[in-house]
């Protein structure tokens, strides 16, 4: 039986309302562009630069992050896949970390965008730091 973290982690109910305080998994945007190990460059390029992202990610057939792929990625052979031309395994937060959490981090290194994933690497989403306010 999963724990109060991993409930919350995969954003399933919790009892009473002071246990369910805010969590980033809320502010998760799922609009990010994904693609598979073997889409190529050229089937990719359009949407990821149509992104307000400025990247796109690889994920399984199950939805588990794998990689990156960067604006800057495309400009290569557009017959290349994704799994040539990623970055494999961006860094992800736990979707049960408070907003405050995350905005200490991501302020803390200078990022624009966190990457939210369940504790066994699904992708949930990206939240920006615009989205969690202060």
């Amino acid at each position: 039986m999963p724990g109060k973290e991993d409930w919350l982690a995969r954003g399933l109910p919790t009892e009473g309302e002071k246990a369910d305080p805010p969590r980033v998994w809320k502010l998760a945007r799922d609009d990010v562009v994904t693609c598979s190990l073997s889409d190529t460059v050229g089937e990719v390029r359009e949407r990821i630069l149509a992104s307000p992202y400025g990247f796109g990610f690889v994920v399984s057939g199950s939805g588990c992050l794998l990689g990156r792929m960067r604006k800057s990625a495309l400009d290569c052979d557009p017959s290349l896949t994704a799994e040539q031309v990623m970055e494999p395994g961006p860094s992800t937060v736990r979707a049960d970390l408070s907003p405050d959490e995350l905005r200490e981090r991501l302020d803390k290194k200078d990022l624009k965008y966190a990457v939210v994933s369940t504790p066994d690497g699904v992708l949930i989403g990206v939240v920006s730091r615009s989205a969690l306010g202060g």
